[in-house]
C-alpha cells in the first residue's frame, strides 16, 4: 500500500504536470530571461514577484514628501489621524488606490514614499481626493 501511495502521489504532483509545467517555465523564462532568478529561494523570489505584506504604517508617514503643504498643517494632521484609526484592510485599500497594489515593492517600507500634494483651488469643497498610481501622488484638496 504504502509504495502503491508513494507511486500515486509522485505521478500527481510530479510526472502529470511535468509536460504543462515545463511549458509554463519555458514562457515564464521567455518573459523574464533571467538567469539570475536562480540566485533567490522561493520565498524570496516572491517578494520580488509579488511584493511585500507586512507593513509599518509609521514609517509610510515618516516617508511622505508635502507639496503645497506642511507636515503640521491642519489637513495633513487630520488625515494622518484618521488614516491611523482606520482597521487594516482599509489601510490596505488606501495603497490600492494610491499604488494600484495592495502591496509594497519588494525593496520594502523604507524605500516607499509617496506625495501628499495640495492644488492650491479656489473652492476645496467641490473636490475630492484623487491620485496618481504611476507616480504615486496623493491630491488632497485642504
Amino acid at each position: 500500500r504504502k509504495e502503491f501511495v508513494d507511486l500515486y502521489v509522485n505521478y500527481v504532483f510530479n510526472e502529470s504536470i511535468q509536460k504543462p509545467f515545463e511549458d509554463f517555465m519555458r514562457g515564464f523564462l521567455r518573459g523574464c530571461p533571467a538567469k539570475q532568478w536562480k540566485m533567490f529561494l522561493p520565498v524570496e523570489l516572491q517578494i520580488v514577484l509579488q511584493g511585500r505584506t507586512e507593513f509599518d504604517w509609521n514609517l509610510l508617514e515618516k516617508n511622505v514628501k508635502y507639496i503645497h503643504y506642511k507636515e503640521l498643517d491642519q489637513t495633513i494632521r487630520n488625515f494622518w489621524a484618521v488614516f491611523h484609526k482606520l482597521p487594516e484592510e482599509k489601510k490596505k485599500m488606501f495603497l490600492v488606490f494610491l499604488s494600484g497594489s495592495d502591496r509594497i515593492p519588494g525593496c520594502g517600507l523604507e524605500l516607499f514614499s509617496f506625495n501628499i500634494v495640495h492644488l492650491q483651488l479656489e473652492n476645496p469643497d467641490e473636490y475630492y481626493p484623487f491620485a496618481n498610481t504611476c507616480s504615486r501622488f496623493l491630491f488632497l484638496p485642504r
